[in-house]
């Protein structure tokens, strides 16, 4: 089924709502139907469905108001046990009706709108419920099981109303709606305290401060908006329109299945069993047609699926209509009522999200609520209103049959020309929505070839806008339709590559014939690389042109940029081209031996075509210079398994960055199971960034039973060893050591910070990672009542309560003094200089070297790596930074000494550095419209210079000079600091700010001069 582990911990303990809930809602509906159709009337159906709507507005703002002032865990609880106590309180009623041997019929018109409230929010508040709890992606997984264990409950409870009907009664079969209920309120709480209520901590905490509403940022549309905006738009009106209809047809099936149904079975037991029956029968449908109803959706689509069922409401209404009065009048009533059901809530309700899916999105929910609260309140009065017509004696059933089936007919053509609106809807809403509109375009089209739809998508091709034109590209390309090779082709000259790489993309070339083949081929020429390297990934597709296609390929293996080579490479082998094979290695030889890009799209090469014989060489990449070479070598090796350089890796993490962390974090994964014993050797390593590695890999890569026997144990083991380290900073603040002492301390909560994200990793996969993301942001937030929170979530032991209590533990002694130094501080240094971790013996041979010189600055003339890092340290740019990304900084960064009146920057040079002055002035100044040249401001030490034309090598606006004597800096040239940059986006920010700070200061200076 494709269920992960966190999948089935959850499934488990869901499921019984969803089967226990099903049971209750369609008991509960079964009965309150036989008893209000045979005390009170079928007759008033139609009227109470009319009441129904006028209170539906004022349910829905009390339950808003009540969701406002609730936090959403307690609202849920709270809403849920309303439900059963409404249940509880019926079902009291009617068995004392029963045993009294007393009836009221006015009181059924209540009881039939309390227990259909029920059966409308229970429905609502499991499917809400399953949606807040999971991921979208688990939602996915999971939605088919929980629709399954629904209808299960759905058919258990036909079942059991059939039997319990003849023989008790049906209030007997109502009373047991809210036992049931009972049981799968036990799951609800427990699936809520243990999933929800730690995702929703800052949400209850400002429910709890709130005194005054919340200023909205934006007010929202009133609903004439909404109306107006709809009556503009023809695709909307048709949505709408469908959305009302088809409820109403529903409705107008039920009120001639319960009037037949009631005719039939005039004794109440008889007709709660021949209900049941139906609802065993109904749900059996449902069940079964839920397998194939996801690969029913990705083939027909949205749009022919509402089609489909529009066309099925036909039918059924006529097949009603024309043996309404024979013998298998009721049969096909019945079966007609069974299978509109299904297709209404299980099918159609999904499909319609989509029409609202191409509004803007701060508009889109507006659209959505007011378009479903028209079509609720319209479909039922529709459907009322005409049932009516039999109640009042007006018409028969069968007249009202063939009045239902021309509203089924007006149904039908309102959807095929909804249908064929929907891309001009499209097209118009893709300036704004462009990301998201090929996936709504496949899902409402679907993957079956509609040539009237794709024909009209012809036309866009030469639109002028070009998001236009990539969007109508898209769609034709998901109809994998070689028919419309000519018209791309034609559109080989556009201008832009974006466009001709869409084309390509579009293309298929299945039963090509070689002039077309050549004339694609003519990318292969195309200036942009990307242009290139996309039309050879489209040849290679051509396997029925194999001997020309491997022509066009294998000169691309000389192409002058190494994507194209590493796309040819992956063509040849694809097109399995045996004699192109010496080639394509020396291709990829060429690839890895030139370094820079090259290697990394070797290595890219040799990943994706899993050459292990490369492996070697590949590791060999782990020691360049070059950070991108490193990453992409990582990542291969990952993808080779290649499980002897697990060590190697695991001994760059402590001196790696971001990326190279993660890329090497996922290589471990990607060796999969055979990494495991390896991995099981370092999962007691001394250095925390190493042990983090392994442990978050293991917690990736292990099932949950293991996770808890090894794991576990493992990491609350080494969360409560306790460590000298942390005294560490005590000892140099005591010896006057105060910058050594920050840096230190900086340290040691990086090497604690190691160890807690390990624990973290493997409590993520014990309980759900959404989950633990929000509980770790609740308990550093500054609030304390939120951190108090947190922690109380923790302490309820989640997860597994023995390692929830070590993080807890350690949380604790967070706040708390690290504990006094049971060596002297000069001892305690002594022996920092051998521990483990380099920073921080370093830190205390730096100290030891401190304290045995009076004057260490006069000494050393140069900075050393230590030097630099603590420098960049107390600089704004850097603060935030951890000490190891300091440590990368310090080794990339050069220390220069410029004379006094030395330039370093000259206005209108390009400038290729940026500098951090150490010590000493520098003066940024710039010319006037005169010709003068007038000062902007003095840099001192710690400020930066030349920052943001060091970004793109562009001309500097100031000149910057260095005055009044020497000056030392420490320089970073403009590609390492782009990397910095997109590695650190802080520091990008604290560039600007400074930038900004410049131009203020030039500012004031015009002002000034004029």
């Amino acid at each position: 089924m494709g269920l992960r582990t966190e999948d089935s911990r959850k499934l488990w303990m869901m499921l019984p709502i969803f089967y226990f809930s099903g049971i209750a809602e369609s008991l509960n509906y079964t009965a309150f139907m036989a008893l209000f159709n045979l005390r009170f009337g079928v007759q008033f159906l139609p009227y109470i469905y009319i009441v129904e709507a006028a209170i539906m507005p004022l349910e829905g703002w009390l339950l808003a108001k009540l969701a406002n002032r609730l936090p959403k865990a307690k609202m849920m609880t709270t809403l849920y046990l309303i439900m059963i106590g409404l249940l509880f309180l019926n079902g009291a009623v009617l068995l004392g009706f029963k045993l009294g041997g007393v009836d009221y019929r006015f009181y059924y018109p209540i009881l039939f709108l309390t227990s259909n409230f029920v059966v409308r929010q229970l429905t609502l508040l499991l499917w809400s419920t399953a949606f807040d709890l999971c991921p979208t992606q688990q939602a996915k997984r999971l939605m088919p099981m929980f629709i399954a264990s629904t209808t299960t409950g759905g058919i258990t409870a036909g079942l059991i109303a059939h039997q319990l009907g003849k023989l008790l009664g049906t209030e007997a079969v109502y009373a047991m709606a809210p036992v049931l209920m009972v049981f799968g309120f036990i799951f609800f709480r427990k699936a809520l305290m243990r999933y929800l209520v730690p995702l929703t901590l800052k949400e209850d905490k400002r429910l709890k401060t709130q005194s005054v509403p919340l200023a909205q940022e934006e007010k929202p549309q009133a609903a004439g908006y909404y109306a107006k905006q709809m009556l503009r738009n023809p695709f909307l009106l048709c949505a709408v329109a469908l959305m009302t209809l088809m409820p109403a047809v529903y409705f107008m099936m039920e009120y001639q299945y319960f009037t037949a149904a009631e005719f039939k079975f005039p004794q109440e037991g008889d007709l709660t069993s021949f209900y049941g029956l139906i609802t065993a029968i109904q749900f059996t449908v449902c069940l079964l047609f839920q397998t194939v109803s996801t690969r029913l959706m990705n083939w027909l689509g949205a749009s022919n699926i509402l089609l489909g069922i529009t066309i099925l409401f036909f039918g059924g209404f006529g097949l009603t209509a024309l043996f309404m009065n024979q013998e298998l009048g009721l049969v096909m009533v019945s079966g007609s009522y069974a299978i509109f059901y299904i297709l209404l809530y299980y099918i159609a309700e999904p499909c319609y999200q989509l029409f609202f899916k191409m509004m803007p999105i701060s508009k889109r929910d507006g659209y959505r609520y007011f378009a479903q609260g028209v079509a609720a309140s319209g479909g039922i009065l529709i459907g009322s209103l005409l049932s009516m017509l039999h109640s009042f004696g007006l018409l028969q059933l069968s007249p009202l049959a063939w009045l239902g089936v021309v509203v089924a007919a007006i149904l039908v053509v309102v959807a095929w020309f909804g249908r064929n609106l929907y891309i001009r809807e499209l097209v118009k809403s893709v300036q704004s929505l462009h990301g998201d509109l090929s996936e709504i375009a496949s899902s409402f089209i679907g993957g079956i070839r509609s040539s009237k739809a794709l024909s009209a998508i012809l036309g866009y091709l030469k639109h002028p806008n070009d998001y236009v034109r990539e969007l109508a590209l898209e769609i034709i390309g998901k109809a994998k339709d070689s028919a419309f090779l000519p018209h791309l082709i034609s559109m080989i000259g556009e201008e832009s590559s974006r466009i001709r790489i869409a084309v390509l993309r579009a293309m298929n070339l299945q039963g090509a014939g070689i002039q077309e083949l050549v004339q694609v081929a003519s990318f292969l020429e195309d200036e942009d690389p990307e242009v290139r390297a996309e039309c050879v990934k489209l040849i290679s597709k051509a396997s029925h042109l194999k001997s020309q296609s491997h022509f066009f390929i294998r000169v691309k293996l000389l192409d002058s940029h190494p994507k194209v080579v590493h796309e040819g490479v992956k063509a040849l082998y694809a097109l399995e081209s045996e004699e192109s094979y010496p080639a394509c290695d020396e291709a990829i030889i060429k690839m890895l031996d030139t370094g820079g890009e090259w290697a990394v799209y070797g290595c890219h090469t040799v990943a994706d075509l899993k050459l292990d014989t490369y492996a070697a060489w590949v590791v060999s990449l782990l020691d360049e210079k070059r950070p991108a070479v490193k990453v992409a070598a990582a990542h291969c090796i990952g993808k080779l398994q290649h499980v002897e350089a697990i060590p190697i890796l695991l001994g760059m993490v402590p001196k790696a960055d971001q990326e190279l962390r993660k890329v090497i974090l996922q290589a471990l994964v990607d060796m999969g199971q055979g990494a495991l014993p390896t991995l099981r050797e370092h999962s007691h390593h001394s250095n925390p960034f190493i042990w983090n590695a392994v442990v978050s890999t293991l917690a990736e890569l292990l099932e949950d039973g293991q996770l808890r026997t090894m794991l576990v144990d493992l990491c609350v083991e080494r969360l409560q060893a306790s460590t000298q380290e942390r005294a560490l900073p005590a000892a140099l603040e005591e010896l006057g050591l105060q910058g050594l002492a920050e840096l230190a301390k900086e340290r040691c909560g990086e090497l604690h910070r190691a160890l807690i994200d390990g624990a973290w990793a493997v409590m993520a996969k014990l309980v759900d990672e959404r989950i633990i993301m929000t509980l770790r942001e609740a308990i550093q937030d500054e609030s304390e009542e939120l951190r108090e929170n947190g922690l109380e979530v923790l302490a309820e032991g989640l997860g597994d309560r023995k390692l929830a209590y070590a993080l807890l533990d350690q949380f604790k002694l967070k706040d708390t003094d690290a504990g006094a130094v049971e060596l002297q501080p000069f001892e305690l240094l002594q022996e920092a200089a051998s521990w483990a971790d380099n920073w921080l013996k370093d830190i205390a041979i730096y100290a030891l070297s401190a304290l045995e010189r009076d004057d260490m600055k006069e000494e050393r003339k140069f900075l050393t790596m230590l030097d630099k890092v603590i420098f960049l340290k107390q600089v704004s740019l850097f603060a935030d930074l951890s000490v190891d990304e300091l440590g990368l900084i310090a080794g990339i960064a050069t220390e220069e000494v410029h004379e006094d009146l030395t330039y370093l920057l000259r206005r209108g040079e390009a400038n290729t550095a940026m500098y951090l002055i150490i010590e000493g002035h520098v003066e940024l100044s710039n010319e006037t419209g005169v010709g003068e040249t007038a000062t902007i401001g003095v840099l001192g030490a710690k400020q930066a210079v030349g920052e943001t034309t060091a970004l793109d090598g562009s001309p500097s606006s100031v000149t910057a000079q260095a005055i009044f004597d020497e000056v030392r800096v420490l320089s970073l040239q403009g590609e390492s600091l782009s990397r910095l940059v997109r590695l650190y986006p802080e520091i990008g920010i604290g560039m600007l700010h400074a930038s900004s700070a410049r131009v203020r200061l030039l500012e004031n200076m015009l002002l000034k001069m004029s």
